[in-house]
């Protein structure tokens, strides 16, 4: 699979794609959309010869642009809910944090066969440590992905929880802030035209004053929407989102939106005068990250906040022309639940744990590969394993692990077994699809976004 050599590399474009200075020309789609997109995207993950991986990135990215295929901000579509202009579907944003470009591919899938357009791809920071998936190489397999099934027009992808750690934080401000620059300044570059600010765990809750709470929170918000705008490339408006509250802790309120909406603005406003400010605001409703385990490895029911949910959205679109309010760990929520955010107004829906269990769970997964990862977990990851905790609940939290350790091995499962799996998949984002009620929304992004 590997090239051996730029001769190699250049021998199997012939024919296929002719290569200039700073574009390409596509001789033959469908050669280009058969196994060469296979090979040359694998190159742009697992190659060691840098100047190969950077030519198939490259590569890939004009193929890319010359079929129709570009990244792009929500922004506008987002601006269009602010307005009361498009309102009745919840954007899914989807992390994927192995086999990535079979699971791509079967979201893809799904928006092709719901002509949808609203829908985002993510990655948190946090996942690009343990998966190790930085996002140049992020950004291109999924860019990849499209342009294997076809779909062409604005292509959303998105640095999901780009958190403040609040123990380095504390340590030493000023380091932790400047890491999180220039993991922003790298996802841009990568084109990620939609960053997630997350720095609502620098709320501090044990301050009975409400601004005080947020302070940190919308000051840093602040100061990293504007670092955003300084790096925006040009005619690109980055869709920015902020949080104000830490998903797995207190339900928000719209009090706490309005909080630190008043802050975030007055601060940004000192930054720059009229600069864009947030188009999304996470809040926290009752879920946790990748739900709960319980000893038997399944997962606790939770009550979701539908209520506060509807209200904060309400406000965040009347009061500040936001998209709404958008909801974090809801993959592993019961099926019957996801019809309600759009009823709700919800803008965005954050979902990722749910397709790793179907990854691991799925009947065509080799069970001697999956024992492999476990007994690795169970022996670099012990120290995580807490007093009283059942193996099943220690390997449920830690098996996203094991997709950083074991990548090229998941890249490389039998066809047949990357084909079940991602069948599998297809069908359940073709189920979310329709339960967020993003069917036939292609027309209406196209009319908001307006790539560069």
């Amino acid at each position: 699979m590997r090239y051996r050599d730029i001769n190699e590399l250049n021998a199997a474009l012939k024919g296929v794609v002719d290569v200039g200075d700073v574009k390409v020309s596509v001789v033959n789609k469908e050669a280009v959309r058969g196994d060469l997109l296979d090979r040359l995207i694998f190159n742009a993950v697992f190659n060691e010869n840098a100047e190969i991986l950077n030519k198939t990135r490259w590569l890939i990215k004009a193929i890319a642009l010359e079929l129709g295929v570009k990244s792009a901000s929500i922004q506008g579509l987002y601006d269009a809910m602010g307005r009361g202009e498009v309102n009745g579907f919840s954007v899914p944003a989807i992390n994927i944090r192995g086999l990535s470009y079979e699971v791509a591919r079967a979201v893809i899938r799904a928006a092709l066969k719901n002509n949808s357009g609203a829908f985002i791809f993510e990655i948190a920071r946090s996942e690009i440590g343990y998966t190790k998936q930085l996002p140049p190489e992020f950004a291109v397999v999924m860019i990849a992905a499209a342009l294997k099934e076809g779909y062409k027009g604005p292509l959303f992808i998105q640095g999901d929880h780009f958190q403040a750690n609040a123990k380095k934080y504390q340590q030493d401000p000023a380091k932790e802030i400047d890491t999180l620059k220039q993991l922003i300044k790298d996802a841009i570059a990568a084109g990620f035209y939609n960053i997630d600010i997350d720095s609502s765990t620098l709320v501090d809750l044990s301050n009975p004053d409400l601004k005080e709470q947020q302070r940190l929170n919308f000051e840093i918000a602040a100061e990293l929407t504007a670092y955003i705008r300084q790096l925006e490339p040009k005619g690109v408006t980055i869709s920015v989102g902020g949080e104000i509250g830490e998903v797995g802790g207190k339900n928000s309120t719209v009090e706490d939106l309005r909080v630190f909406m008043e802050g975030y603005l007055e601060t940004l406003k000192g930054k720059g005068g009229s600069l864009k400010g947030i188009s999304k605001i996470s809040v926290q409703t009752g879920t946790s990250h990748g739900g709960v385990p319980l000893p038997d490895g399944t997962i606790a029911k939770v009550k979701l906040d539908f209520d506060t949910l509807e209200k904060i959205s309400a406000a965040a679109r009347k009061e500040y022309g936001l998209g709404g309010a958008v909801q974090h760990g809801a993959s592993t929520l019961p099926d019957e639940a996801f019809h309600r955010f759009p009823e709700t107004g919800t803008a965005e829906v954050h979902l990722a744990t749910g397709f790793q269990n179907m990854t691991y769970d799925s009947k065509a997964f080799p069970h001697d590969f999956k024992e492999e990862i476990y007994k690795y977990l169970r022996e670099t990851c012990a120290e995580e394993k807490k007093a009283g905790e059942s193996d099943e609940q220690f390997i449920y939290k830690t098996r996203k692990k094991g997709f950083g350790p074991f990548r090229e091995k998941f890249w490389t499962l039998p066809e047949s077994v990357r084909k079940a799996i991602g069948d599998e998949l297809e069908a359940k984002f073709d189920f979310l699809f329709k339960k967020l009620n993003v069917v036939n929304t292609y027309d209406t992004v196209v009319k908001y976004v307006k790539p560069s």
